[in-house]
């Protein structure tokens, strides 16, 4: 009777042990997040690596640009293989929640932002901020003779012929939050009247938002045209390079963060749109050479980047700019390019 006893507790035990195992290795497929990241590769693992140190999560991310994470994200509607979509400016993660890809979330860390910076029904909450600039190549400007430029309008000067990079809005958010800058600054048709003035400027449009600053960086272009990251971390590495805000008002990006209708793995992901606004999240965009501009109010921009209170942004309106998207795409093509 008392071996019978034994037998029970042991076996009894046994279950209990792998009662726990089951659960552990279960929880732990519950803590390890998928995301689709329009981040670039190397920021995005930076940033990734310090979210699982600071939560244990693991996370497994796939690069994808703007494009292709919407198309992808449309294709697995019916069956979600991803649990976040991280980057890519805020406008397509408007497009995101508009198609019915996203579901809302209201991070309580997010009622420190700015509006422009988070979805009023809580679909999308920016992480960092980028304003848009143009970089200037040192020594052509002073082979050139020409002034350092310090408005839009000193673009449109004949010395920079053939001098001006810039990408596509064809294929380029970057590009085409400039237009749509200029459109919100200026209004419609004054904005379309400088930018084709510009083009009799123009070397070349690029396919890639970030291309301009490598051709000025070696000196293939006098001028580019882009945000500010790649600027400033060819800045820091020592190419010759400028970056000017121009006075008359730039705009900026202000890449988000949307978790997936239907997300696998739903607390984790809130988990990481917590941490992506948390001060210390914020700190390390600095810590970690991302050259990204927090958008916590109290985080600090970083070594060589000048606050934001100094830069003139043009006050951007995401969800607008996601509305019209097309229609001014369309309208730069018919009068810009093809002119």
């Amino acid at each position: 009777m008392r071996t019978r006893n034994v037998l029970l507790v042991l076996a009894l035990a046994a279950v209990m042990a792998l009662a726990t195992v089951v659960s552990a290795v279960g929880t732990a497929a519950a803590q390890t997040l998928t995301v689709y990241s329009s981040v670039d590769e190397e920021n995005a693992r930076k940033i990734l690596n310090e979210f699982t140190k600071a939560t244990g999560i693991q996370v497994r991310f796939v690069f994808l640009s703007s494009g292709p994470a919407l198309a992808r994200l449309e294709a697995e509607q019916n069956n979600p293989q991803a649990d976040v979509w991280m980057g890519a400016p805020s406008e397509n993660h408007v497009l995101a929640k508009e198609r019915g890809l996203t579901q809302p979330y209201f991070s309580p860390n997010a009622e420190v932002l700015a509006p422009q910076f988070k979805d009023p029904d809580g679909y999308w909450v920016s992480f960092y901020m980028n304003p848009m600039a143009v970089g200037v190549n040192l020594p052509w400007l002073q082979r050139s003779g020409a002034k350092m430029p310090e408005t839009w309008e000193d673009l449109l000067d004949p010395v920079f012929r053939n001098q001006i990079q810039m990408p596509t809005p064809q294929s380029s958010g970057t590009a085409y939050n400039l237009v749509a800058s200029l459109v919100l600054a200026w209004g419609e048709d004054k904005a379309f009247d400088y930018l084709k003035k510009l083009d009799q400027n123009i070397q070349t449009y690029t396919q890639s938002g970030t291309a301009p600053s490598r051709a000025v960086a070696f000196g293939e272009a006098g001028i580019g045209i882009q945000f500010t990251p790649a600027f400033l971390q060819l800045q820091d590495e020592g190419y010759p390079i400028a970056v000017v805000f121009p006075k008359d008002g730039v705009g900026f990006e202000a890449p988000a963060v949307s978790i997936v209708k239907g997300a696998p793995n739903v607390e984790a992901a809130r988990k990481l749109v917590d941490w992506l606004l948390t001060l210390e999240a914020q700190n390390s965009l600095a810590r970690l050479k991302t050259y990204f501009f927090p958008v916590h109010p109290d985080a600090v921009a970083g070594e060589g980047l000048p606050p934001v209170s100094e830069i003139p942004l043009i006050e951007y309106d995401a969800v607008w700019a996601g509305e019209v998207r097309n229609e001014l795409v369309n309208r730069w093509v018919d009068e810009v390019l093809r002119r």
